[in-house]
């Protein structure tokens, strides 16, 4: 019952009735131009890209485009194309200066800074299109270079640049994140037949039910360590200096510092597979996939992919922890407060330990977010079925964890504004995330 008042009381509210709706309206375009074939090409002729795209990198691929890559739909290049810009525009940001400085002129840095990253967008889109018509649909090519593969090209980065438009409405006028729920929503499309292919492969199997079973429960428990993952922090005490006012003295009060356990969330899973992704581009350039190393790269089960792709986790994850989290200003804002460490001086070893402390966390949030990443490789050497062990962890599982706990914080946010009950009758808020991919 309280689940059924909750969605009563949501209904109820007009603003966000209104921004659900939209949301909704936004997805169905979505989800339809995700069926809409390039022109020229004959779906029949499509079942040796669907087969591929149903494992390995490319299976990946498929699921974050919500199968419009498999389909060769006019959106197959999906929103990926302007997640990998974002990342180049953020590393940009960090290492030159001129795009340093743009990014501390306020509201007008990040104009020019959204507009530099649509133009890097377009000129990544301009590059995997052909790649993705050379490599991927192959003999179902019905034309020449000018006469269809260029248009198609071009079909193909104007559906891209019009899904980022269906995201960004999604963030103005809808539930917000809409990026975000761009990719939710391709992730959440494929699990319904991942299921389903799983759950004919165990029917005639000895113990068949059981062993679906066990997975099920397994995949929760793989879904409550991504939420903790997520949410998880560790608190430092912080005391602030007594005050006197007139002839009495009042005590300091203490409060915490909240620092998250992974404070870069789903972006180091995002960099690595952003770079994981090159071979496979590559690869679709070129007539064979080689062999030996360069074959176990385009394998998401092969040891020399899972063992490279936790490396670069680990080492972004420092990365953008170090890039987000600025122990200096930290402890300057304290000092600026009057407030300290209980044992530990103002200024610079208040910066030093708060670093120490980053640094002591972030490892084993470096090391379970990697562990989580290759979970789906330990999944598929088990036997389960490759589209549904994707989402036994890596960063579908984190986006879809993340995404969906910021959607219904944003929800509970406008239930308590207008003095509804929460989600959670305990009076406990749930909590979203910050500083990853939702910021797009």
């Amino acid at each position: 019952m309280g689940f059924v008042q909750t969605v009563k009381n949501i209904w109820k509210i007009e603003d966000l009735r209104m921004r659900l709706l939209i949301t909704v309206g936004f997805i169905a375009i979505y989800r339809f131009g995700s069926f809409v074939v390039l022109p020229g090409v004959n779906p029949l002729q499509l079942e040796a890209l669907q087969a591929n795209a149903s494992s390995g990198l490319l299976g990946l691929l498929d699921m974050f485009s919500g199968g419009a890559f498999a389909n060769a739909s006019i959106f197959a290049l999906g929103i990926m194309p302007y997640i990998s810009a974002s990342i180049v525009m953020q590393l940009l940001g960090i290492a030159v200066p001129a795009f340093q400085k743009m990014q501390r002129e306020g509201e007008s840095g990040r104009t020019k800074m959204n507009q530099y990253t649509r133009y890097l967008t377009v000129a990544i889109l301009l590059f995997q299109g052909p790649a993705y018509i050379y490599g991927a649909l192959g003999s179902a090519i019905p034309g020449g270079l000018f006469d269809w593969v260029i248009p198609s090209t071009i079909i193909l980065a104007g559906g891209s640049m019009f899904v980022l438009w269906l995201g960004e409405r999604i963030t103005d006028k809808g539930i917000g994140n809409g990026i975000s729920f761009i990719i939710l929503i391709g992730i959440i499309a494929r699990l319904p037949h991942a299921l389903v292919a799983e759950f004919d492969r165990l029917l005639n199997a000895p113990g068949g039910l059981v062993l679906f079973l066990l997975e099920i429960i397994f995949l929760m428990v793989v879904i409550a360590g991504a939420i903790m993952l997520v949410q998880g922090t560790r608190k430092i005490p912080v005391q602030y200096a007594k005050r006197i006012v007139g002839n009495k003295q009042y005590g300091g009060v203490r409060q915490y510092i909240p620092l998250k356990v992974n404070a870069a969330n789903v972006m180091p899973i995002i960099f690595a597979q952003a770079i994981m992704f090159i071979p496979l581009t590559i690869a679709q350039f070129s007539v064979g996939e080689g062999g030996g190393f360069w074959a176990s790269l385009m394998n998401y089960t092969s040891f020399s992919y899972n063992f490279i792709f936790a490396l670069l986790i680990i080492a972004f994850t420092y990365f953008y922890t170090a890039i987000t989290v600025n122990p200096i200003q930290m402890a300057e804002d304290l000092k600026r407060n009057n407030g300290f460490i209980p044992g530990v001086k103002p200024g610079k070893r208040t910066a030093e330990y708060i670093d120490l402390v980053m640094s002591r966390i972030t490892f084993p949030g470096s090391i379970f977010l990697a562990l989580v990443a290759i979970m789906p490789a330990f999944a598929g050497i088990t036997g389960i079925n490759s589209q549904f062990a994707q989402f036994f962890g890596g960063t579908s599982l984190l986006i879809l964890v993340g995404v969906v706990l910021d959607t219904l914080q944003q929800i509970e946010s406008h239930l308590l504004m207008r003095h509804y009950d929460g989600f959670l009758k305990s009076g406990a808020k749930i909590k979203g995330r910050s500083g990853s991919i939702a910021a797009y």
